[in-house]
């Protein structure tokens, strides 16, 4: 199996030393260099094997702490953070997400459709009666683990077909020139009612995340309207919060 050092080492320069750490890092992660339950070396362990300074193995490490890849358990080590941490202010993608932190995301469909919208979706998305819509119902992964169900509604004039959408929603709106760019969430608690533990693994009366998302195009046009279950043992939405 390639080494952290060769996995470095292979990289081209012309970022810093940390930065370049943190790649090589993600990389083997990605790799599955690291198990989800296997503590990283020790940063003196990194700085002695890798040949660079324990302050750079340190703002490495801190950076991927603060982008919630890895998470410090004090008197155990620097492990792989198994939950997911969505910034509710980034609207970025479920795939995106995953990406970031070294997963493979995909999706498992279970229903996509072509209709006219109903009165709620007409409501939320400002459409008139009889407007075309899309919808994608799926189960998303990060790897192999089942992590949300997802139920979408898109307006049809907004991608060229159907089938445009594969993994990601938001790069198939995007080649379209079609993604959004701000959206109006909301996030509640509920417990998972059989179909949905089923669906995620998890027992009848988990803790679960219900998220609805209303997201908008820069001309102030409705685009996706979309309603998603987490399982609340494996993701937190976190946001940053300032005084006014």
């Amino acid at each position: 199996m390639t080494s952290l050092a060769e996995i470095m080492h292979g990289q081209a320069g012309g970022q810093p030393l940390y930065q370049r750490l943190q790649r090589a890092l993600r990389t083997a992660i990605d790799q599955r260099l690291f198990g989800p339950e296997q503590a990283l070396p020790a940063e003196r362990q990194l700085a002695a094997d890798l040949a660079i300074s324990r302050i750079t193995v340190r703002k490495a490490i801190d950076g991927l702490v603060d982008e919630g890849l890895l998470v410090r358990r004090p008197g155990s080590g620097n492990f792989i953070n198994t939950r997911i941490e969505k910034n509710f202010a980034k609207l970025t993608s479920f795939s995106e997400d995953m990406r970031a932190r070294g997963r493979t995301p995909r999706s498992v469909w279970l229903k996509r459709s072509e209709g006219t919208v109903t009165p709620e979706e007409a409501l939320r998305l400002r459409l008139g009666p009889g407007a075309a819509v899309y919808r994608f119902h799926r189960i998303r992964y990060a790897d192999d683990i089942p992590m949300c169900i997802e139920h979408a509604t898109i307006v049809a004039a907004c991608l060229p077909s159907l089938d445009a959408v594969q993994v990601s929603m938001y790069e198939a709106l995007e080649h379209a020139h079609n993604r959004p760019v701000r959206a109006l969430q909301r996030l509640s608690a509920l417990l998972l009612d059989e179909e949905q533990a089923a669906l995620l693994q998890a027992r009848v009366g988990d803790a679960g995340l219900a998220v609805e998302r209303l997201g908008f195009l820069r001309d102030g046009r409705a685009v996706e309207f979309c309603r998603s279950y987490f399982r609340g043992d494996l993701y937190d939405f976190v946001a940053e919060l300032n005084a006014a």
